[in-house]
């Protein structure tokens, strides 16, 4: 990527965007999403309920395994391209887990901040998409590699699961930037501030 001299290289935001029932959960204790399937628009949501235009995703094993198995990619490798393109995937694993044929696929394991740089080169100016799970997205929050928290809070709720995120943060620290509906789901959007910004008056 070249740069102007004199001028700053644009670094895109991470962004941790996600589905979520009314309490608090994205995944069932199976870690499956077939309870956010079943909502209206859920299977095929519509524009504005994901940031279609990051240019990298992030994701935990869980999450990663979970689209393996529903979408039967190891059998159907073909549908990866019509999934994601050919943006490639970060996975947070600490084990061995199989790589769908000609998916970019790049396992990385240890501390979040040991591996932005990579996640960062390969975005480029683009922004980055954590797609869960909500402790992989608390992960960046501590490493301060958090930008935004963008949510689709679905009509549906689980008695327990894959919580949205296990840490607590205080008000302090988000700014609602955004409120909307999109079908049947709620579109909140919010800044995440660095621990040492007050909010503006």
């Amino acid at each position: 990527m070249s740069v102007v001299p004199g001028s700053v290289a644009r670094m895109g935001q991470i962004i941790y965007d996600a589905a979520t029932t009314l309490n608090g959960f994205i995944a069932d204790q199976q870690h499956s999403l077939d309870w956010l399937f079943a909502v209206e628009g859920g299977e095929q949501p519509e524009e504005g309920l994901y940031p279609a235009h990051a240019t990298v995703l992030v994701e935990g094993a869980h999450s990663y395994e979970w689209v393996l198995r529903h979408e039967r990619l190891l059998e159907r490798p073909e549908r990866w391209g019509e999934l994601y393109g050919e943006k490639p995937i970060f996975v947070f694993t600490s084990r061995e887990l199989p790589l769908p044929a000609g998916a970019d696929v790049r396992f990385v394991s240890g501390e979040v901040a040991a591996a932005l740089p990579a996640i960062r080169a390969a975005a480029g100016s683009g922004d980055i998409w954590v797609l869960g799970g909500g402790e992989l997205a608390g992960r960046f929050f501590d490493a301060g590699a958090l930008d935004r928290i963008e949510l689709s809070v679905a009509p549906a709720a689980l008695p327990s699961g894959a919580p949205l995120l296990p840490r607590r943060i205080g008000p302090e620290r988000l700014r609602l930037r955004e409120a909307r509906p999109v079908g049947q789901f709620a579109r909140l959007a919010y800044d995440v501030l660095p621990a040492h910004a007050a909010p503006a008056a």
